[in-house]
């Protein structure tokens, strides 16, 4: 079936920068700091924070010792990205179930960066969409928001426009499958020690034979050793500034 767990990084039109911390012990989700500072999406115009529930799918990764034969580029040590278009509002950290529709092939600063299309399974028009034409037909202008905000979300922190594989075309349900396939063996490998994942934490509770399993005990007093939450920054109000620029 092409139905996947997928983690809430990001809720849609929120701005801040969440993400899967696989450096840290059991991966929580944390913001990105750049330069000291909390990241934040810009807003390009006319897009305001992320256009979809964005997030990852557990017990993947993006190796980046394989040169991917469809981008000519290596994975960006990762988990494999997916842009939610449900109708809901996710939560972060909320584990929603995902049917996978296609993928678009993002080289961001020289690294493949796949992005999964997929519609959570609750969503009450699910039924309706089966393949990425789907979403084109009936979300029209979604599929192009997509690939526009993807080119541009960098440009305002100095950056130059990111590029695509196959010329920014969105590629199928079939596809996409096999991408999340190699990409989940990549991770099998990761989590046996059979690849250097460098600086990755593998630390986990539920693959017994990998040489990272701990024990409940031991994850529980990992938990409870990280410092407690203070109450959260304000946010800035540059955050709710709207970029705009001529296009390329």
């Amino acid at each position: 079936q092409n139905v996947f767990n997928m983690v809430v990084e990001v809720p849609r039109w929120t701005n801040a920068k969440m993400e899967i911390a696989t450096k840290d012990p059991l991966n929580p989700i944390k913001q990105d700091v750049k330069k000291g500072k909390l990241r934040y999406v810009a807003n390009v115009f006319p897009h305001k924070g992320y256009i979809w529930n964005y997030g990852a799918i557990p017990q993947t990764w993006e190796d980046p010792g394989h040169k991917d034969e469809n981008t000519g580029c290596c994975g960006d040590n990762d988990p494999i990205d997916v842009c939610e278009i449900g109708s809901k509002v996710c939560a972060r950290g909320e584990v929603i179930q995902v049917k996978v529709l296609g993928t678009l092939a993002l080289i961001d600063e020289g690294e493949t960066d796949w992005k999964i299309i997929a519609i959570n399974v609750e969503d009450p028009e699910a039924d309706n969409y089966n393949d990425i034409n789907d979403v084109r037909r009936l979300k029209p202008g979604y599929l192009e928001a997509t690939v526009d905000w993807f080119r541009r979300y960098k440009v305002p922190d100095g950056k130059p426009e990111n590029q695509f594989a196959f010329n920014g075309e969105f590629k199928d349900k079939d596809f996409a499958m096999n991408v999340i396939k190699c990409t989940h063996e990549h991770w099998k490998a990761l989590v046996a020690k059979k690849t250097d994942g460098g600086e990755i934490n593998c630390t986990n509770l539920t693959v017994s034979d990998s040489p990272f399993c701990c024990s409940q005990e031991c994850a529980k007093a990992t938990v409870e050793a990280a410092p407690p939450c203070k109450a959260a920054n304000p946010i800035p109000p540059e955050v709710d500034k709207w970029f705009y620029y001529q296009k390329n």
